[in-house]
């Protein structure tokens, strides 16, 4: 139980960015591309963190929230930037997420995932089960994320790509300011 919600806690961020990504309308392709990105990333920081966590930890601890917090504004200030910048009326297709947007926000909603997964062997649980069961959670969760996003872009259109971009930039000043406030 311990491990489930553990999972469920660090997929949040990755979930609420799948749906903000697929506001303006996502292929299958890309909510599969999100959902494994972000598996991914959540499995291999969680890893990462629970084999070599405290000397990681150590060193990125100072800024960690500050780059979880520009990428997000970054991406989420795109977001804002494409909902102003066009023509309702005109059509937009869905034109895939480019990798290096894939990448940041991979890199952006696992951070926290670093952290949890050096508090894994403290908490005694098998690391490959539990980063297992960290990556398929989040991928699972980010898919349900995306098919929301998308069901509510067709429905709210623009300004519901608006409230995407500001969840994006609220996620990551959240971030800050918890690590600010500690």
């Amino acid at each position: 139980m311990t491990l489930l919600l553990i999972a469920l806690g660090v997929a949040m961020d990755a979930t609420a960015v799948s749906g903000s990504m697929a506001i303006r309308g996502a292929r299958p392709a890309d909510v599969f591309k999100l959902a494994l990105t972000f598996g991914l990333f959540q499995f291999g920081m969680s890893l990462a963190g629970a084999l070599g966590g405290k000397a990681i930890l150590a060193r990125f601890a100072s800024i960690d929230h500050w780059i979880a917090f520009g990428l997000l504004a970054a991406v989420g200030g795109h977001m804002l930037w494409e909902a102003f910048s066009h023509d309702e009326a005109a059509p937009r297709p869905a034109t895939g997420i480019p990798l290096p947007k894939l990448l940041t926000l991979g890199v952006a909603t696992s951070i926290d995932a670093l952290a949890v997964g050096a508090t894994l062997p403290a908490l005694e649980l098998d690391i490959l089960v539990s980063t297992g069961v960290i990556g398929v959670t989040t991928a699972v969760l980010s898919v349900a994320g995306a098919w929301a996003g998308r069901r509510l872009g067709e429905r709210f259109g623009t300004s519901l790509e608006v409230l995407g971009g500001l969840v994006l930039i609220g996620i990551g000043l959240k971030t800050l300011l918890e690590h600010l406030g500690q």
